[in-house]
């Protein structure tokens, strides 16, 4: 086929969270954008990931509702699962965002391209033999589910994508990866029924936390019933017609279901043209600057391609970054530590900014301070029926510098945390605020008042 008569002022690879930000921002700001994507606009966070998941969370906590509901003085049963009628829910929410997102994208003027994209020149990407020409290029082709080496995907043995089309609930489960997707998966099941054992090779589980938030995580998923082996690496699996045998390298084995393989997510880089167009590759990852520039051409790169923590809200952020960059706004650039994470299990974990050895690290061990405010001291938190602790991360004298929280419905929470943070507030201009009651978000200004030197309700 001919090359397209039209140069666009962006063509943007992947039509993900940072891929469509880049598009919806740059039409904003008066440029022409054509949008590439292979599979369905939105890409994995809307259709394979963050959605379907807290989806999947939320029927489960509709579960422990219900199961526990005779603590609240209400009369419930729960008569089980309906896996059909949860994955309709979720399919539900899924399509409702997608139809709302093309709409945006149609709306925006973008022209929208599927198919399979590849960039055969620096300013140039081809889909099904036609070549879509622009001034700036972005790349955001997202990631996919890991594995280890050796390790196969198929029958018994499944990732995240195969755990969210099950169509029945697992006896029993073992989840390979004790992070995010992982514990998250983990917490679903259980709530669900299933007989959960997460292994993991670090000493902790969600082990990028604070020490002290890790350890309350697993005294919480112990109490759960939810078990766990940490500290051990795997070493093989093999699986048959009763389900799979797990072994350690310590020789420890465990049996289940199916194993779901959890390990953390690759960029998705490989055939994709980038290194043959003089793009640097690290380990599969696109090296960018500050300012999310390859080095090559007009060639961006935003998300889980670029190094660092593969959060949908992360590219989303870097794809307006990059829009408001080519249109010449000149825009801050994106501070990796002030970028909120989220771990959507119950307990929640939810934490913003520098961990306390990382402050220390950059600020000196007499320069930082730290302080820690229980839930039990929490109205609202009392009302929920939830355990948990605010801790406090500040400068001497100085701003807060993180904010690491664990408990029910924390990560709504982390909203006012990464503000503080982002703005280096200190500890007494949010003390003088006035959080509402009974909210869990007095928590908040409750450990703030406490590390301002005006403790209240704080027992610690």
């Amino acid at each position: 086929m001919a090359d397209s008569p039209t140069v666009y002022d962006i063509v943007v690879l992947g039509g993900g969270s940072g891929g469509y930000a880049t598009a919806l921002r740059a039409t904003e700001l008066g440029l022409s954008v054509a949008l590439v994507e292979a599979g369905k606009l939105g890409g994995t966070c809307l259709h394979n990931g963050c959605i379907p998941t807290k989806a999947l969370l939320h029927a489960a906590e509709v579960a422990d509702s219900t199961r526990e509901s005779e603590k609240f003085g209400v009369k419930a049963s729960l008569e089980g699962i309906d896996m059909a009628g949860v994955n309709s829910y979720k399919d539900g929410v899924i399509g409702r965002l997608y139809k709302g997102l093309q709409g945006l994208v149609k709306a925006h003027g973008v022209t929208f391209v599927e198919g399979y994209g590849k960039l055969v020149a620096q300013d140039t990407v081809e889909v099904d033999g036609q070549r879509y020409q622009g001034r700036h290029v972005v790349l955001a082709t997202g990631s996919y589910s890991r594995t280890l080496p050796g390790l196969e995907i198929g029958g018994r043995v499944i990732t995240s994508d195969g755990a969210l089309e099950l169509d029945h609930v697992p006896s029993s489960a073992i989840v390979l990866g004790g992070g995010v997707i992982g514990s998250e998966f983990a917490s679903v099941w259980k709530s669900f029924g299933v007989d959960v054992t997460i292994i993991e090779a670090l000493p902790n589980l969600v082990p990028n936390e604070e020490p002290v938030i890790s350890k309350a995580f697993e005294r919480a998923y112990r109490k759960r019933g939810i078990a766990f082996s940490t500290g051990v690496r795997f070493q093989g699996v093999t699986q048959d017609d009763d389900g799979v045998h797990v072994t350690l390298e310590d020789g420890k084995t465990f049996d289940a279901d199916l194993l779901l393989v959890s390990v953390g997510r690759g960029p998705r880089t490989e055939g994709l043209g980038y290194e043959e167009q003089g793009v640097t590759l690290d380990r599969g990852f696109v090296t960018t600057n500050e300012r999310l520039h390859t080095g090559v051409g007009n060639i961006y790169a935003v998300g889980d391609i670029v190094p660092g923590l593969q959060l949908a809200h992360r590219g989303f952020a870097q794809g307006i970054f990059v829009a408001e960059e080519i249109a010449g706004l000149s825009p801050a650039p994106i501070i990796e530590s002030g970028i909120p994470r989220v771990t959507y299990s119950e307990p929640e974990v939810a934490s913003v900014g520098l961990t306390e050895a990382a402050a220390k690290k950059e600020h000196g061990d007499d320069a930082v301070e730290t302080l820690e405010y229980n839930l039990g001291g929490n109205g609202k938190s009392q009302i929920l029926g939830t355990a948990g602790f605010v801790k406090l991360v500040r400068q001497k004298d100085g701003p807060v510098l993180g904010v690491h929280m664990i408990g029910s419905r924390v990560g709504e929470l982390i909203a006012e945390g990464q503000l503080v943070v982002n703005w280096d507030a200190y500890p007494e201009d949010v003390a003088s605020l006035v959080h509402a009651h009974p909210t869990q978000n007095e928590a908040l200004g409750e450990a703030f008042m406490a590390l301002a030197g005006k403790p209240l309700h704080a027992h610690n």
